[in-house]
C-alpha cells in the first residue's frame, strides 16, 4: 500500500502529469481537496472508488482515513491543487506518515503561476529586464511570514514577484511596491488561471485598484514585474547565429569540438 501525493494543477482538468492521471487510476482511495481540486479530475478515479473531500477534515481525520486505507491495503491518492512543493500543507502529513511508517510518493503538478503566466501569454524572465522570479505571499491566519521576508525586500532586487493569497491586502501590497518598482510598473491579476471563469486584469501599480473593481476571492495571484507586457527587451544570446553550443559549433576553434 502507498499514498501517492499528487499535484492536481491550477483547475483544468487536462493540467494534470500523465503520471498524476495514471496513478488516480489505480488508486482505489482518493482524497482530495476540494475546495481546489476541480470535479473534472475525479473523473480519472477508477469505478467503485472511495473518494473523500479533505477540505472539511481536520490533519487528525485525515490521517485517519490514509491509516484506514493502509489497514485495507488500498493506495491512496491524495490529491492537492497546484503543485506540492509550495503552501500545500503536505509536509506535515509526510511527516505523520513517516512516523507510522506508511510508504508516499509524491508527484509534481503545474503551479498556478504557470497557468497564469501562459494566460497571460508571457515570459517572466526576459533578457535585460528579470532573470529571478520570486513565489511569497503576504501573512495570513494559517502561515506568518519569517522575518526578513516581507514584499519590500524582494521588490528592492527588481524580481518578478508572484504574489499567492493576498488579493485581500491589495491596498498594502500596492503600498510596499510602489516605491520599489514605480507607479508605471505593469501589474496583472490572474484569478482562478485556466478554470473555465478564470478572469484577467492588467493594470500598473498605479491604475490597479481601480482596474480591479470589487473583490476577487482570494485564489487570485498577483503578478508584478517590467517583463509583464514588455516587448523592448533584448533577443536571448541562446538562438544567436555566432552563439557557440555544445549541439551547433561555430567558428574554426568551437567551445565544445567533440561535438562537430
Amino acid at each position: 500500500m502507498t499514498v501517492h501525493f499528487i499535484g492536481a494543477g491550477p483547475g483544468a482538468p487536462d493540467l494534470l502529469t500523465l503520471r498524476g492521471r495514471d496513478l488516480i487510476a489505480a488508486c482505489p482511495v482518493c482524497l482530495y481537496a476540494g475546495s481546489l481540486v476541480p470535479e473534472g479530475v475525479l473523473a480519472h478515479c477508477p469505478p467503485g472508488a472511495r473518494i473523500v473531500n479533505t477540505a472539511p477534515l481536520s490533519l487528525d481525520e485525515i490521517i485517519a482515513e490514509i491509516v484506514a486505507a493502509h489497514v485495507e491495503g488500498k493506495d491512496v491518492a491524495r490529491l492537492h491543487s497546484g503543485d506540492l512543493s509550495i503552501w500545500s500543507a503536505m509536509g506535515e502529513q509526510l511527516r505523520r506518515l513517516r512516523a507510522l511508517g506508511i510508504p508516499f510518493t509524491v508527484t509534481p503538478g503545474v503551479p498556478s503561476f504557470s497557468a497564469a503566466a501562459a494566460a497571460l501569454e508571457a515570459e517572466l524572465t526576459l533578457p535585460g529586464l528579470a532573470q529571478t522570479v520570486v513565489l511569497t505571499r503576504t501573512p495570513g491566519r494559517a502561515s506568518a511570514m519569517p522575518e526578513g521576508e516581507r514584499l519590500a525586500a524582494f521588490a528592492a532586487t527588481g524580481a518578478v514577484l508572484a504574489i499567492h493569497l493576498s488579493i485581500h491586502l491589495l491596498d498594502q501590497v500596492i503600498a510596499e511596491l510602489t516605491p520599489h518598482y514605480g507607479a508605471d510598473c505593469p501589474v496583472a491579476i490572474v484569478w482562478r488561471a485556466s478554470w473555465p471563469e478564470q478572469r484577467i486584469v492588467r493594470a500598473t501599480l498605479a491604475t490597479l485598484d481601480a482596474a480591479v473593481g470589487g473583490e476577487m476571492e482570494r485564489t487570485a495571484l498577483i503578478l508584478v514585474g517590467k517583463t509583464l507586457g514588455a516587448a523592448d527587451f533584448d533577443d536571448s544570446r541562446l538562438y544567436a547565429a555566432d552563439y557557440d553550443r555544445r549541439y551547433r559549433p561555430v567558428g574554426a576553434e568551437p567551445r565544445f569540438p567533440e561535438a562537430s
